[in-house]
């Protein structure tokens, strides 16, 4: 029986559990990335890392879909088991599920029928464009798997069952590291042998997720067309809004890429493995936004506004602590993680360059993670999208071109920070003010309901004064009036103090 565990307790442990078992799980998969990029620069070809760099930035817009989808699918669930509405919670799951097939389904075909032109966008050209196109042609047709997979982890979490969350990501990683180096090497499929890989990693996670939400929870109710249709409302609210929002980020990385690309492949290879470098060393942070996202949505259905913002600076505290322990481990282990990817030269210089100064920025990056979760699980989806697409364009574009200009493929690095610090802060300021001002709006609503009971119940109770004082005790108005006080049990009176304790209770 799923139960609102997160409205009562410490906020801090309830962070630290969420965000290290999501940990887990995500660094899982993305260790498997990073194994991907190990295993094929052990073929000593340059453009083999580059196409998975490019190819990378692809499936990053891809699962960008699943991962908005999934955030809806969350905060409804959530803000239900918050509000101890269980089989809402179920119709609301299935009908999400049934929208995540539906949208990724159609991403997946527009996105193999356009792949030459996506690579070509993004500033693939040449053998590293084959070889990345030989990669999403296998990798892109599953994405419907992982959108699932990825909407059924979210439930888990919003749930409470953080763990098995963690555990259908460490098996999809298992299966991930098993098959790489046999597809890779023993099969000789190189590149493709890794999306094979990848393919089968997804399909187990799906697996493992989807038993743990149909049969140890059993959270899927009957799925009706009508109750689709009535469901399609709330779940675009927050759906629509969480793609677009998610989609902004690769958008934003696609125009690095594509930036790195006119100083060569060289460049792209190092920028390929940081891509696979940041969420391994950041999984907690990147764990942070969903962890969170149930906390708050949980508390926002129980009306606990106190506990939604503490759970906002807790998040923030604990963000800023990780991020800079984690910078000063790549700063020492630098030279390591260059000579483990046997990377030389350009490839070389970009990593040293972020593992040393850029790291540290992340942080604004985590402040940005936390305030989405905020805002999605607030029924204020929108802001995230005005924010991430901000962070994309504003923030983004402009930082970037003249970093470029002006300081070249460092001045990359340090333009795409200087736009994450600026809407990091942005970013936070927005939801600790959107906290006070839904709470406010629920103080006065719940005010006016108690206003309206008590004028109500004092209107009942002259009535019931004038019926015991009246000289026709018998007439029709007194007589309804003398059944309704019976009813009520009420003893000639109106109480209207349980009245108004019965409105506080309410709210």
């Amino acid at each position: 029986m799923a139960t609102a565990k997160f409205v009562q307790g410490s906020i801090l442990q309830h962070i630290l559990v969420m965000s290290s078992t999501a940990a887990v799980g995500i660094s899982a998969l993305f260790v498997v990335d990073l194994l991907d990029m190990f295993f094929l620069s052990l073929l000593g070809e340059i453009e083999l890392a580059a196409a998975v760099g490019y190819a990378g930035t692809i499936s990053f817009f891809t699962t960008a879909i699943g991962i908005g989808l999934s955030i809806s699918l969350g905060a409804l669930v959530s803000r239900s088991i918050g509000a101890k509405k269980v089989e809402k919670a179920k119709r609301l799951l299935v009908n999400s599920a049934v929208v995540t097939a539906i949208v990724s389904v159609l991403v997946a075909i527009i996105v193999m029928i356009f792949i030459p032109q996506l690579l070509a966008l993004i500033g693939a050209k040449g053998r590293t464009a084959e070889l990345a196109a030989d990669y999403l042609y296998i990798l892109v047709p599953s994405l419907p798997i992982i959108c699932l997979a990825m909407s059924f982890g979210a439930a888990l979490r919003a749930v409470g069952d953080a763990k098995l969350s963690m555990v259908s990501t460490l098996v999809g990683g298992g299966v991930n590291a098993v098959l790489d180096p046999i597809f890779i090497f023993a099969l000789a499929m190189n590149i493709e042998g890794a999306a094979i890989a990848s393919v089968l990693a997804r399909l187990a996670v799906l697996i493992v997720s989807g038993h743990g939400i149909i049969v140890k929870h059993k959270l899927v109710a009957r799925f009706t067309l009508h109750e689709f249709k009535t469901d399609l409302k709330p779940i675009f609210s927050i759906a629509g809004p969480a793609m677009l929002t998610n989609v902004a980020t690769p958008i934003g990385n696609g125009v690095i890429t594509h930036t790195i690309a006119d100083f060569g492949d060289g460049y792209v290879a190092g920028w390929a493995v940081i891509g696979r470098l940041i969420p391994v060393s950041f999984g907690m942070i990147f764990a942070l936004s969903g962890a969170i996202g149930p906390i708050v949505g949980q508390n926002y259905g129980a009306l606990s506004f106190m506990r939604v913002k503490e759970t906002l600076t807790k998040a923030l505290q604990f963000c800023a602590v990780y991020v800079l322990g984690v910078s000063l481990l790549l700063l020492v282990l630098r030279h390591e993680i260059i000579s483990l990817f046997d990377m030389k030269g350009d490839a070389a210089d970009i990593i040293d360059f972020f593992c040393q100064y850029m790291a540290i920025f992340f942080v604004f990056s985590g402040a940005l993670f936390v305030a989405n979760a905020s805002f999605n699980n607030l029924g204020k989806a929108k802001y995230s999208t005005v924010l991430n697409l901000g962070k994309a364009t504003l923030g983004t574009m402009p930082f970037v071109y003249f970093g470029a200009k002006w300081g070249g493929i460092q001045g990359v690095l340090i333009g795409q920070a200087l736009g994450s610090i600026a809407f990091g802060i942005i970013g936070i300021w927005i939801a600790y003010r959107l906290v006070d001002k839904v709470h406010l709006a629920h103080q006065t609503a719940s005010t006016e309901q108690e206003t309206l009971v008590y004028i109500e119940a004092s209107k009942l109770k002259e009535e019931a004064d004038f019926c015991a004082t009246s000289q026709n005790p018998l007439s029709s108005s007194c007589a309804q009036m003398a059944q309704l006080t019976e009813e009520h049990d009420f003893d000639g009176s109106i109480d209207l103090i349980s009245i108004k304790d019965d409105t506080n209770l309410s709210k």
